[in-house]
């Protein structure tokens, strides 16, 4: 899928109420409040916010249900929420406490019915599919647990499954690239965006650098570009990005 207006999205990576960040998923360092961040994006000119609970399924754990409040409040843009949410419940928790759409991995890959019984109860625009792929001898497969399990599925199956079963979007992973800052993996990025009909938001990798934005819009078929690191450090600031973006004829809403 390929709308004309292309979503440039902050990532709020969460563990025990602070924003971290890694590289290939390890050694997490912390970078502040999620809700001043939130507050921040909010106010810059992203288009949307996603807030990952990032060890909830490891510590079998609920996301921050009070955390997302707050953060709700300070927002005025969609905002999704994921991290451990295994049933109906969490979601209702969730949404009652203000965000617009959740994020499911691991407990979607384990019991893909979930996925089904979320677009039927909620509706496909409240379900966003996240998907960790890594290379493995040359194919894409799907990782789960905070990218620790390697699930055996290969991604493009996932995906062309996860939109059957009623997603909205695919938040999809480079776990190769992801906090490497060299740019996004255009290779898994074209590979799934071809396969679906349903947006793709393509994640990891993203440097300081506007031509990395530029090169996945313009030769994949994502919709959406997200990260994290270089909003945080305010390395490349979204208002800039937009800018180079709409220099190079690709359209965002300012």
């Amino acid at each position: 899928m390929n709308n004309l207006t292309k979503r440039i999205i902050p990532c709020l990576d969460v563990k025990n109420g602070k924003t971290v960040k890694g590289i290939n998923f390890e050694n997490l360092k912390t970078i502040g409040d999620p809700v001043e961040l939130a507050k921040k994006y909010s106010s810059s000119g992203a288009d949307e916010l996603v807030f990952l609970d990032i060890t909830a399924t490891n510590e079998k754990r609920k996301t921050i249900v009070e955390l997302v409040e707050r953060v709700a409040r300070e927002v005025f843009i969609p905002f999704c929420v994921g991290g451990g949410i295994s049933s109906i419940e969490d979601i209702k928790m969730i949404l009652a406490a203000g965000a617009d759409k959740i994020s499911i991995n691991s407990s979607g890959v384990k019991n893909p019915e979930i996925l089904s019984d979320i677009a039927n109860y909620f509706g496909s625009q409240c379900l966003v599919v996240a998907l960790d792929a890594k290379r493995v001898d040359g194919e894409f497969y799907v990782h789960i647990n905070a990218g620790k399990k390697n699930t055996g599925i290969k991604a493009l199956d996932w995906a062309k499954e996860v939109e059957k079963r009623g997603a909205g979007e695919i938040l999809l992973t480079s776990m190769d690239y992801d906090g490497t800052q060299k740019g996004f993996d255009l290779e898994l990025n074209n590979l799934i965006s071809n396969a679906v009909n349903i947006p793709v938001i393509a994640s990891g990798g993203a440097g300081a650098d506007s031509n990395h934005f530029i090169d996945v819009f313009k030769k994949t078929n994502v919709d959406a570009a997200l990260a994290a690191s270089i909003f945080h450090y305010d390395t490349l600031p979204i208002e800039k990005l937009k800018k180079d973006l709409a220099q190079s004829g690709i359209k965002t809403r300012i």
